[in-house]
């Protein structure tokens, strides 16, 4: 009777990504995630080809909690780009480590940032589309000038330099949005 195997592939990546939420990805070693396992590193290398391996997996991991987060999000629908750009802000205030995995990092595993904030849902498609509805003529204008506020508001919020609340961040967005717009 072949033994069962203890150590899965599932366990295996649930543990990198626990690490990379309370360490960050640059922690994830082989030798690490062993010891997070309980285990050497030889069940790894039995299931994965490599680190680099675990690391595309793991990047895919995150990219899917990221888009769980935003459709999970609560907020404002009815201005396009505002409740992306408002759940995007909250996920750096709040998986500091997984924010700058996912968009700080030179790798992002192998994708890019339109593919990220798009997603299997086609969140940034929609809001595009929704943006054109609305009579905006160059909509992926618009969405890059929002997302300079966007993306520096979050980068400012991991290094604790940014603490406005919610709503005023919210405000600002949509002040923006119409000054654009236009």
């Amino acid at each position: 009777m072949a033994r069962k195997e203890r150590i899965t592939k599932e366990h295996i990546i649930t543990a990198a990504f626990e690490m990379a939420k309370r360490e960050g990805i640059e922690n994830v070693t082989a030798r690490k995630l062993a010891a997070e396992i309980g285990c050497s590193t030889q069940p790894i290398f039995r299931v994965y080809q490599g680190m680099d391996e675990v690391m595309m997996e793991l990047f895919g991991i995150i990219s899917e909690y990221f888009e769980q987060y935003y459709i999970n999000y609560k907020g404002n629908e009815d201005i396009p780009f505002i409740r992306l750009g408002m759940a995007y802000i909250s996920f750096a205030e709040k998986e500091k480590n997984l924010f700058y995995a996912l968009f700080l990092s030179q790798d992002r595993g192998g994708k890019t940032l339109y593919e990220l904030l798009n997603g299997k849902s086609g969140a940034l498609v929609r809001e595009i589309n929704k943006s054109r509805e609305m009579g905006v003529t160059n909509p992926g204008d618009l969405f890059m000038k929002l997302w300079i506020f966007i993306h520096g508001a979050a980068c400012m919020m991991i290094t604790g330099d940014y603490d406005l609340p919610g709503e005023e961040t919210e405000v600002l967005l949509i002040e923006s949005y119409h000054a654009y717009a236009k």
